[in-house]
């Protein structure tokens, strides 16, 4: 006869509570807790005799609680940061100021993929065969590496990039260049640039510099550490999935030759991102940080 196994609700509590605590608030040198960590503060505290680290998983899979990992945030500080961040998304639904833009309004976004490097394995890699995986040796030799800046027409769905030994405002000018010299863009009326923070097009002096180059051209920052709302930085990501992981490169040549061989591939098929991120989903986020913030002073 097979004894059913009894788990008092107290004990299931207790668990799921200490794996929502910081382990700096328990007391103990770990930057997050697991598994075994749980276990050794139950039977510390007395809750229980005896407890197995599949039983403490298992309620804690139920609940969809994974003290384990972890995910980066960074906290928004711009004052400014909903009225920065709302021209962008009134941009990508493409309004301006309250009105809709016309036929011959573009809307750009722009960055820098920084310091990528060619990374040549010291032994060549493997192709995936019957039960084995590609394989990819550890060692490599690096062989150097460039910047890649891209522009996104968020509307048209168009890509353009170069490379580039570093960045910087003259790389960041070139990449202007190459995009506002050419159709439909230098007949416009308006091309509107959206932007990070960086320091190739940082502050009210980039603003007058595009548009002392380009009059047509204008220049849309994002708040500070608000990269995520730049719509290149998912066609940057693409790229990082698609050639450049793993990085098996032999030189900067044929590094710079992937980079536009894939944008070209890239471009025969693309289609302006859904974006579905809009104004209304900005204040219920920043009113989740109010809140947050106000609990944590309470």
């Amino acid at each position: 006869m097979v004894v059913p196994r009894f788990s008092p609700p107290e004990v299931i509590v207790e668990v799921k509570a200490i794996a929502c605590e910081l382990p700096q608030r328990l007391g103990l040198p770990l930057s997050r807790l697991h598994v075994p960590d749980i276990r050794h503060e139950l039977l510390h505290r007395g809750l229980v005799a005896e407890i197995s680290g599949t039983t403490i998983w298992r309620w804690l899979a139920s609940d969809a609680i994974r003290p384990w990992s972890h995910r980066s945030w960074i906290f928004p500080r711009d004052p400014q940061f909903e009225a920065k961040a709302g021209r962008v998304l009134d941009l990508y639904a493409r309004q301006w100021e309250g009105k809709p833009l016309g036929a011959k309004d573009f809307v750009i976004s722009a960055d820098e993929k920084t310091s990528i490097q060619a990374r040549h394995r010291c032994h060549p890699t493997l192709p995936p065969a019957p039960r084995r995986t590609a394989r990819v040796e550890h060692e490599y030799e690096r062989k150097g590496a460039l910047a890649y800046l891209a522009a996104w027409d968020c509307g048209q769905a168009k890509i353009f990039g170069r490379c580039e030994t570093t960045t910087g405002i003259e790389p960041f000018r070139r990449l202007v260049d190459q995009v506002m010299g050419s159709e439909p863009y230098a007949s416009a009326e308006r091309v509107f640039w959206i932007v990070d923070n960086g320091s190739s097009h940082r502050g009210a002096s980039s603003v007058c510099r595009l548009t002392n180059d380009w009059p047509n051209a204008r220049l849309v920052h994002l708040p500070i550490h608000a990269s995520w709302l730049n719509q290149v930085e998912i066609y940057f990501s693409v790229i990082q999935r698609k050639v450049l992981d793993p990085n098996d490169i032999a030189d900067l040549d044929e590094l710079e030759q992937r980079l536009f061989d894939f944008q070209r591939l890239y471009q025969q098929a693309a289609k302006p991102f859904e974006w579905k991120f809009t104004r209304q989903d900005l204040a219920k986020l920043l009113q989740r940080v109010t809140d947050q913030e106000r609990q944590r002073a309470a």
